[in-house]
């Protein structure tokens, strides 16, 4: 059954636009008093990114939720993570993100979260827009309406994670945040754990210098760094911190594939066999190396609620997408790219040098690809794109729980409208290059008269 879900406001990822377009004072103050509504009463968490934009949301959103007679706890400048965290610290009824994660300066965005950390359903999102529809929100009256108050939750966070974190010495750690919001956590948690720290572009500005996604072409001077330096790992994060991306001892960016494998290994090790959560969009190398493990892997839909949905429903040991995102559930149901930089120390720490223990991961050639299509037409294109697969396409085993995944023993590729863009993703790995590419000139050539089409 192919199911594309998109709601007016919410994506995949809560609401992610430009500023002053769509997400404008107007829809945050909206939103605020639509949460709210929602709940009915209660606290509710409230952090930002370092976007230019966002104190003008942020305060938007917190006038909202007051006048529903909603109490808020402002922790103000905060990446996810520490938003997460903060939630179950202040034992709150909801928190919120202002954030646009790795989205260029001009988005930013609005995300939700549930007390146990976990990102809001697409059924809570759908919820919120119906109450934003109607346009009839809770009102109380001026001697009800909600308390402000102002909390940072850094310490604690920082201390809860060196509960949870050992490391036999310290390591040379380089940390690129990106001028996001791990620029007030990560290097000083990193230094707190008893390495020695080098920062770079971590001033929480809102004028990021590198693309926002961590990923080895965004990374370059962080890879320098590290091999100039003689570092033992360089640790990078997106806008928000909910992702990490990681450089080895020799410099080298550790492909997300491959970084998932080892630290769905680690966890693994540490904390005995069960079942691994990934995504859609996940390669075969993930199952083949956890197996010797006892590790079993689950694919789900794309996104950190779905990771974090199957991580409950499965118990499992540990959740993570190929684009960085982990979910820790020792930790916290919230995607936290800073807490797992401490992991991959500690890894390292047990296991050894980051660039000896990837060898060991099997490496498969993946290839990506963005094709421009307008939110509107992705449903219709999806629908061609399934006959055209059907139709064209030789393959054992169809996955359509998110978009439509093709698969034999030897390749896979995976189709899929983003939640967070006007684009159609194409995803696809094979066992040789010359395979891959010549998947991917015909899935490209398929979704280009896809779109045409519609």
């Amino acid at each position: 059954m192919l199911v594309i879900l998109m709601g007016k406001y919410f994506g995949t990822s809560g609401i992610r636009e430009v500023v002053n377009e769509r997400l404008t004072p107007d829809l945050a103050l909206k939103v605020g008093k639509a949460l709210g509504t929602y709940l009915g009463e209660g606290k509710v968490v409230v952090g930002k990114d370092t976007r230019t934009s966002g104190e003008m949301l942020k305060n938007a959103l917190i006038s909202g939720l007051l006048s529903t007679g909603v109490d808020v706890i402002d922790i103000d400048l905060s990446p996810t993570p520490l938003t997460g965290f903060a939630i179950k610290l202040y034992e709150a009824d909801a928190g919120v993100t202002i954030t646009a994660s790795h989205n260029p300066p001009e988005y930013n965005g609005i995300k939700v979260w549930q007390p146990n950390g976990m990102a809001y359903t697409s059924e809570m999102e759908n919820e919120l827009e119906r109450i934003l529809e109607k346009g009839k929100f809770q009102q109380v009256s001026w001697n009800d309406i909600g308390e402000l108050t102002r909390a940072d939750p850094k310490k604690e966070y920082i201390k809860k994670a060196l509960e949870m974190i050992e490391l036999s010495k310290g390591y040379k750690v380089v940390v690129d945040c990106g001028n996001g919001a791990g620029s007030i956590l990560s290097p000083y948690l990193q230094r707190e754990l008893g390495n020695k720290v080098v920062s770079l572009n971590s001033h929480p500005s809102g004028f990021f210098v590198r693309e926002l996604e961590p990923n080895a072409k965004s990374l370059l001077a962080l890879s320098k760094a590290v091999k100039s330096l003689g570092a033992d790992v360089g640790i990078a994060h997106d806008g928000d911190a909910d992702r990490i991306g990681v450089i080895d001892d020799q410099g080298n960016f550790v492909e997300y594939e491959v970084m998932l494998s080892l630290i769905s290994s680690y966890m693994l090790r540490k904390f005995g066999k069960g079942k691994i959560i990934t995504t859609v969009d996940a390669g075969f190398a993930l199952d083949d190396y956890i197996k010797p493990l006892g590790g079993e892997v689950a694919r789900v839909k794309v996104g950190d609620v779905a990771v974090a949905e199957g991580i409950v429903r499965e118990n499992a040991v540990f959740g993570g997408e190929p684009s960085g995102t982990w979910i820790i559930p020792q930790w916290n149901l919230t995607p936290d790219g800073i807490f797992a930089g401490v992991l991959v120390l500690e890894m390292i720490d047990k296991l050894g040098p980051l660039s000896e223990i990837a060898k060991g991961v099997p490496r498969y050639v993946t290839l990506r690809a963005k094709i421009p299509c307008p939110n509107e037409k992705k449903a219709k294109a999806m629908e061609f794109i399934k006959r055209e697969v059907l139709e064209n396409f030789e393959y054992k085993r169809i996955i359509d729980i998110d978009g439509i995944r093709i698969e034999n023993d030897e390749w896979w590729i995976l189709f899929r409208p983003s939640g967070t863009e006007p684009i159609m993703r194409i995803t696809l790995e094979a066992h040789t290059k010359k395979k891959a590419e010549e998947l991917m000139e015909k899935a490209e050539e398929v979704v280009k008269r896809a779109i045409k089409s519609v």
